[in-house]
């Protein structure tokens, strides 16, 4: 889980006020798109992170810049754990991150190079070779790009990771963060929605720790199901930062220091980044796109409810990429994904387990699976989550027979025959086979469902 709150560091205290802090601090060199709704700006003496965004003509930067971990920025997990290259150890605190390339710098304020940028007025392009985090001074085996335009008091992004290391292991799905979003003290309240009535207006949801927790110590942040795929830190004024990220339902936030107060370059601040559990393989290209809203608590999920999609039964094709599933006690063979997963079962209790999402069990009752099982067993069986009880477990499950001949086959699987098979869904899982032998292996063009009034 992402974690950038207190610093062990002693940083750098500049004397400039908000307005004058990203001109005056040489470590500051900005570029930005402003539509005259909205300012943005990208630090490129920093990676290319985007450090600056306000309502235009405002210069209260919402942005927090107390280190190289915060900004808005990209930032991906693989392991090992901990990574320790030639022998390089990583900073105590931050052993547990593993591979774990921010687009800023580091923890030892070692910023990340720019590469390229381009700012033609309406795009902002920044390229650049980001820093592994908990070491000093190690540039990642990987590039960043992200592309910004404007549109009204939205930002939309899009990032790329292009991955290029030597270690061709294939490390188990870490959680990533979709991006990282750090806002200042002022906005410190994290509302969304995340209950089971998307887009009809239910009531928000106010995400923090209990004080039982507060009193345990620990990291601030928490995780939280975001059902309407946004939200939103804000002030005492519900005015703020939102983000949208169409699909993602999972996400981690919070806030950090004393609430309410802290600008720019002060600790205290908040939290928010949309996450997904992927598998980063040594050669991927892994992109995503998200929305930065500024506005008010209504502005912001207005514009959510303009442009999204509603909620629909996920239709999963292997085409070109994982469809953001990943693996427990199995790997597939690897970037990139042509028209099929390729999974190897040769480990006990083999797991394909697909991303959180949200979609009503009246509208999938029936699961087809285009796959090619090779295994020494007759049999595959398919779990679900509830939004009631989000786990997989006994209850929720159904076993189907398979042919395990090695050939692709279509299977359908009728979920609404069991009675634990209701109300509002959130994941799936697929075990190929109840244990895995050197040799098994299963081939998955696509997991989709029948609309009900289908066939």
């Amino acid at each position: 889980m992402p974690v950038r709150s207190i610093r062990l560091t002693v940083v750098l205290m500049l004397m400039a006020g908000p307005s004058l802090l990203l001109a005056a601090n040489p470590e500051h060199r900005m570029s930005y798109l402003d539509n005259g709704t909205i300012r943005i700006g990208v630090n490129l003496n920093a990676g290319g992170a985007i450090a600056y965004l306000s309502k235009s003509g405002d210069s209260t930067n919402l942005v927090n810049n107390w280190d190289w971990g915060r900004q808005i920025q990209m930032s991906h997990y693989s392991g090992p754990v901990p990574f320790a290259p030639d022998g390089k150890q990583p900073f105590p605190q931050w052993a547990g991150l593993g591979w774990n390339p921010v687009q800023a710098g580091d923890h030892f304020r070692n910023p990340s190079k720019v590469l390229d940028h381009r700012n033609e007025g309406k795009t902002l392009y920044v390229k650049c070779i980001p820093m592994q985090y908990a070491l000093d001074n190690v540039p990642a085996e990987c590039v960043f790009e992200c592309w910004i335009t404007l549109q009204g008091n939205t930002a939309e992004v899009r990032s790329r990771m292009t991955v290029d290391r030597p270690d061709k292991t294939q490390y188990p799905a870490r959680g990533q963060e979709l991006p990282a979003i750090y806002t200042i003290g002022t906005l410190y309240r994290l509302m969304t929605y995340t209950g089971d009535k998307p887009f009809t207006g239910d009531a928000l949801t106010r995400i923090e720790k209990s004080e039982e927790e507060k009193r345990k110590g620990g990291w601030p942040w928490v995780r939280y199901r975001a059902t309407e795929n946004w939200a939103a830190l804000v002030n005492d004024q519900d005015w703020g930062v939102g983000i949208w990220e169409p699909g993602c339902t999972s996400f981690v936030g919070g806030f950090a220091g004393k609430p309410g107060k802290g600008g720019t370059n002060d600790d205290p601040t908040g939290y928010i980044s949309p996450m997904l559990d992927e598998i980063i393989d040594h050669n991927i290209a892994y992109e995503y796109r998200y929305v930065l809203i500024v506005g008010s608590l209504d502005e912001i999920r207005k514009h959510v409810y303009e442009h999204a999609r509603r909620p629909v039964p996920p239709t999963y094709k292997f085409e070109k990429d994982r469809q953001h599933w990943h693996y427990r006690n199995a790997v597939d063979t690897g970037w990139p994904i042509r028209g099929e997963l390729n999974v190897l079962l040769d480990k006990p209790d083999p797991q394909l387990i697909g991303p959180s999402g949200f979609w009503l069990a009246k509208d999938a009752p029936k699961l087809r699976i285009e796959a090619a099982f090779k295994t020494g067993q007759g049999q595959a069986t398919v779990f679900w989550k509830r939004f009631d009880d989000d786990r997989f477990t006994g209850a929720k499950s159904l076993t189907f027979q398979i042919r395990p001949d090695g050939e692709y086959h279509v299977y359908e699987i009728d979920l609404s025959a069991s009675p634990e098979y209701r109300g509002a869904i959130t994941g799936l899982r697929l075990d190929p086979a109840e244990a895995g032998n050197k040799g098994d292996w299963v081939k998955i063009r696509s997991i989709a469902f029948d609309k009900p009034d289908a066939r």
